[in-house]
């Protein structure tokens, strides 16, 4: 008995296709275009947001900074009293500033304001900054250093006022259980800026030595240990290393310290008004007492440029006296 030979079925087209092996997709025509775009929209939807966050610190310049400096320049060149139109001018309002002598007395009142305040804040600062390293790493000390720059100038002032009142002041009645004489630091030519000055340090000077603080934590210690494995004393490794590795901080802080010392007037404004006999008319309350006190706006505005000129000058020089003493430790 024969066996019979099974049926062949016949593969169908589809079969065949499925026993053949697979081959990856071919990329679709535009697939590379189409990715370059959504990244494009990717791109987009960041400067969109990008420009939504910078928008309200960008229309801030321009309303409250921008706008208002390019009118005082345009009003520093007419005479302006807020009753009449701005009447054009040209430069009798820097001519008139040149031949005044009360600008002049208020100018030279305010660098005196400015080498007290800048030398000794700048020294205890640094003296402070030094002993929160050397001494302590205590943040609450520093949160204590910190307080009076808390207080706004204004409340500051009133303080001091208080304090040194020449009648009344705590700060007379020890000077007098001491045996002393009362002094009017207030109300004497000789003790006013003085007196204000070292008020204003008071209130910065916890804030600069943390500045410098920070920029001695920055340091290497490897430096100091090195230079003690060489027998150098304190003192030497304060000017050799210390010093100069906080040059560019010291150059920010002596920036900063300028321009706030020549922008002085709420302490002036709470305590002296400008007195004694125009001993503490610094420049800034000068061109306030112009603009608000005797509606000469055109001239205030004079005033203002040519401070602002004056600063811009200083910040310059001082900034580039900074770069060119660095040393290759800087």
């Amino acid at each position: 008995m024969g066996f019979e030979d099974e049926p062949q079925t016949k593969e169908s087209p589809d079969d065949r296709r499925l026993q053949q092996p697979s081959r990856a997709p071919a990329p679709r025509r535009g697939a590379a275009s189409k990715l370059k775009i959504r990244r494009a929209r990717e791109a987009g939807d960041d400067g969109a947001l990008a420009a939504v966050f910078i928008a309200p610190a960008l229309l801030g310049f321009l309303v409250f900074l921008l706008w208002p400096t390019l009118r005082g320049i345009y009003l520093s060149f007419t005479r302006f009293n807020l009753l009449t139109p701005a009447e054009w001018v040209g430069l009798d309002n820097y001519d008139r500033m040149i031949r005044d002598p009360v600008f002049w007395h208020s100018l030279a009142v305010t660098v005196e304001y400015v080498a007290i305040n800048i030398g000794v804040q700048t020294v205890a600062a640094l003296a402070v900054a030094v002993l929160l390293q050397r001494l302590t790493q205590s943040a609450v000390l520093r949160g204590i250093v910190l307080t009076p720059y808390l207080m706004s100038n204004v409340v500051a002032g009133i303080v001091w006022l208080w304090i040194l009142d020449t009648q009344l002041g705590i700060g007379n009645e020890i000077l007098q259980a001491l045996g002393f004489d009362r002094i009017p630091f207030l109300a004497d030519e000789a003790w006013a800026i003085p007196t204000i000055a070292l008020i204003n340090v008071w209130r910065h000077v916890g804030y600069t030595a943390l500045l410098l603080f920070a920029g001695l934590q920055a340091i290497p210690n490897d430096m100091y240990e090195a230079a003690k494995v060489d027998g150098a004393s304190e003192w030497r490794m304060f000017w050799r290393i210390t010093m100069p590795l906080l040059r560019p901080v010291l150059a920010v802080v002596l920036i900063m310290t300028v321009i706030g010392s020549f922008q002085v007037f709420d302490t002036v404004a709470v305590t002296t008004a400008g007195g004694p006999a125009n001993a503490t008319n610094v420049l800034q309350y000068y061109i306030y007492g112009a603009a608000f006190g005797r509606f000469q706006f055109g001239y205030a505005s004079a005033m203002s440029v040519a401070l602002l000129v004056v600063l811009s000058v200083i910040t310059i020089v001082q900034y580039r006296l900074t770069r060119a003493g660095q040393t290759d430790l800087g």
